[in-house]
């Protein structure tokens, strides 16, 4: 999960790079980069839960 993380954020890096530099139209991004944002908020409460339950013995 953490290397999924990982990638996601690099990901929205490179949208975010792509949207700064016009290749690619807005309205076209937008909600690419809004699912990229939700799935890194995903991830993060996973990777979060998964380690809480690994120190809690779970």
């Amino acid at each position: 999960m953490k290397i999924c993380l990982k990638e996601l954020r690099e990901t929205c890096i490179w949208l975010k790079i792509i949207e700064r530099k016009p290749l690619c139209s807005k309205t076209r991004l937008t909600p690419i980069l809004t699912e990229c944002d939700e799935l890194i908020s995903i991830f993060v409460k996973s990777v979060q839960t998964a380690e809480r339950n690994k120190s809690s013995g779970k």
